[in-house]
C-alpha cells in the first residue's frame, strides 16, 4: 500500500512477505530511496498506514492481524495499538487505514486469521512463515472511535459484509479507503467493486461494479480482473488499479467521475479503462494522487493531466487464497 505525500513531500510504502515486513520511504518529488522508517516493532506483510491526529503513525500488520503504533518523526516503535482475537468483528487481516476528520480511524479487514503455515504456497512452512486461514469470519470495515483526543483500542462494526457484487467469485475482500469530497466513506472490494457509504451512519449510499475484463466461466460470464486501492484526484475523479490474472497479472487504471460513479474511460478505451494493461503494472495495488509542477513542455503519460501529475505507484499484493 502506498500511503499519500506527507507534510515534506515523503511518500511511504509498505512492503513484505510471509515473514516480515518494513515501512520504506521515497522522495516524493525525485523517487529516490530515503531508507528504512520503522525501527523496532515485529511487521508481517504491512498493507495500510495512516498518520493520526496524534502524530503517530499507524500501520496495520496483516499476517499478525495487528495495528502498530510508530513516531511519525523518527520512525521508533512505540506499541502494537489493537490485536484481533480471530473472531467476527476484530482485526481479522486488516488491510487500509484511514483517519477521518474527527479523529476516528477506519480499517478494512479480509476476514482471515493469521495461522503458522505456508503462505508462500511453495510447499513448505518455514520457521517464522505465516498464512492467512479463513474460517468464514466476514469482510468488515471496523472504526476505532476518538473519545475526547483518545483513541478507542476496540473496534466497532461501521459497514458489515455486503453481498458480492455480480461476475465476482461469490467473495467480498474489503481493501482500499478513501474519504470522497462530499464526505462519504468509499471503499474497494478486491472481487470487484467500488461502495460509498455514509460516513455518520454507515448506510450504503451507492455501488460500482468494477469488472473491464471478463471470461466464460462454463456459460458463466466472470471478471478476470481483481482491484486494488483508490484515489480521488482535485477534480472529483477517482482511480482505482486493478489487474486481469488471465493476462500475466498486467494492470490497468480505471477511472471514474466521483459524484456519480460513471466510467470515464480515456480515448480509445473502453469501460472504465484510463490506462490500459499492460506488462508496466504488474498486479498493482496501490494507488495515490500527488498534484507535481511539470516544466514545460511536457508530455502526457501515465496519468499527466490538467496541467499537473497523477503518480500512480503500485506494490505487489500477494492473495494467494482468493485467486480462483
Amino acid at each position: 500500500m502506498i500511503l499519500p505525500l506527507d507534510s515534506d513531500g515523503d511518500l511511504y510504502v509498505s512492503s513484505g512477505n510471509n515473514f516480515s515486513g518494513a515501512i520504506l520511504r521515497y522522495d516524493g518529488r525525485t523517487g529516490q530511496f530515503l531508507g528504512r522508517f520503522d525501527q523496532g516493532g515485529t511487521l508481517i506483510r504491512p498493507y495500510g498506514s495512516a498518520f493520526g491526529p496524534d502524530g503517530k503513525l499507524y500501520v496495520s500488520s496483516f499476517l499478525s492481524d495487528q495495528i502498530l503504533r510508530y513516531d511519525g518523526k523518527t520512525g521508533a516503535f512505540i506499541d502494537v495499538f489493537s490485536t484481533g482475537n480471530g473472531q467476527a468483528n476484530s482485526l481479522n487481516g486488516p488491510n487500509d487505514l484511514l483517519f477521518d476528520a474527527a479523529g476516528n480511524l477506519y480499517v478494512t479487514t479480509q476476514g482471515s486469521v493469521a495461522v503458522s503455515g505456508d503462505g508462500d504456497g511453495d510447499g513448505v512452512v518455514e520457521p517464522g512463515e505465516v498464512a492467512a486461514n479463513f474460517l468464514g469470519l466476514p469482510s468488515q470495515v471496523l472504526r476505532f472511535t476518538n473519545q475526547n483526543g483518545v483513541l478507542d483500542s476496540t473496534p466497532t462494526v461501521f459497514a458489515d459484509q455486503p453481498q458480492p457484487l455480480p461476475l465476482s467469485f461469490g467473495f467480498v475482500s474489503f481493501l482500499g479507503l478513501a474519504i470522497a469530497p462530499n464526505g462519504d466513506l468509499v471503499t474497494t472490494d478486491f472481487a470487484n467493486g467500488i461502495r460509498s457509504y455514509d460516513l455518520a451512519t454507515g448506510t450504503l449510499k451507492s455501488t460500482i461494479a468494477t469488472s473491464y475484463a471478463t471470461f466464460n466461466d462454463n456459460g458463466q460470464p466472470r471478471s478476470s480482473n481483481f482491484i486494488g486501492n483508490l484515489t480521488f484526484s482535485p477534480d472529483n475523479n477517482l482511480y482505482t488499479v486493478g489487474f486481469d490474472f488471465l493476462n500475466s497479472n498486467f494492470g490497468a487504471i480505471l477511472r471514474y467521475d466521483g459524484t456519480t460513479g460513471q466510467p470515464l474511460p480515456s480515448p480509445g478505451n473502453s469501460n472504465a479503462v484510463f490506462v490500459s494493461t499492460n506488462p508496466n503494472l504488474k498486479r498493482p495495488i496501490g494507488i495515490t494522487y500527488a498534484p507535481i509542477s511539470v516544466p514545460e513542455p511536457i508530455s502526457t503519460v501515465g496519468l499527466l493531466a490538467f496541467g499537473v501529475a497523477a503518480t500512480a505507484l503500485s506494490l505487489r499484493r500477494d492473495r494467494k487464497s482468493s485467486n480462483p
